[in-house]
């Protein structure tokens, strides 16, 4: 790894991040979700809000229950099911399209692997370790454009990629901080740290965040 990558932040200063925004947002778990159910959730969420993710997932499986049923329907209906997750004839493709792979080359398990899960059309790093995290409760940090910009703003990582974003978190913040890391920063993007206009007022974080600091020089 590029050290030059890496923030000066120390452990202790990392721990108070994660802490102070488990204090200001209760963690969304997804708990009563299967893998499978997990998967097709990430693959709706690709490029859509998640209120938007949120209905169009119970509407899918309002109507279709199963890997089974999912892999049988009319990709026509499952596009309709999922029209307010947007781009829904590519992600209806792609979700019947995984569903079958899954019934036909893991035996309807969903793999609980990196590896494996980034084999499956449509899904990237970032979807693979959305579902080991919120579909396994296995020790991963998914790197959106949420945890990619909050790194890089409060001067955590100094990285152009989410993959080297990736690469650092996993690396500087402690294993037992893994698994809340995507829903806290993201729920802090979309509240406080946010793309344009970021309330800095509400931020926690003004004493250690670069941004902040660079706009007071």
């Amino acid at each position: 790894m590029d050290e030059s990558m890496k923030g000066n932040y120390s452990t202790e200063e990392i721990i108070f991040i994660v802490d102070e925004l488990e204090r200001i947002f209760e963690r969304r778990t997804f708990e009563d979700q299967t893998p499978y159910e997990v998967l097709v959730r990430t693959i709706l969420s690709q490029r859509t809000r998640d209120e938007n993710t949120d209905k169009a997932t119970e509407n899918l499986f309002s109507v279709y229950h199963t890997m089974e049923e999912v892999a049988d329907a009319p990709v026509e209906e499952i596009a309709k099911l999922v029209k307010q997750a947007g781009f829904y004839n590519v992600k209806a493709g792609r979700i019947k399209e995984v569903s079958n792979i899954l019934l036909e080359e893991y035996e309807g398990v969903v793999p609980d692997d990196l590896n494996e899960l980034m084999k499956l059309p449509g899904v990237g790093r970032k979807t693979a370790n959305c579902v080991l995290v919120f579909g396994f409760q296995e020790d991963a940090i998914p790197v959106d454009v949420h945890v990619h910009r909050i790194s890089n703003r409060l001067g955590l990582v100094h990285t152009k990629e989410p993959e080297e974003t990736e690469e650092v978190l996993r690396e500087i913040v402690p294993q037992e901080y893994w698994l809340p890391i995507n829903d806290l920063m993201v729920q802090f993007g979309q509240n406080i740290c946010k793309p344009i206009n970021p309330q800095h007022m509400q931020c926690p974080f003004t004493d250690l965040c670069e941004l902040y600091n660079s706009e007071l020089d």
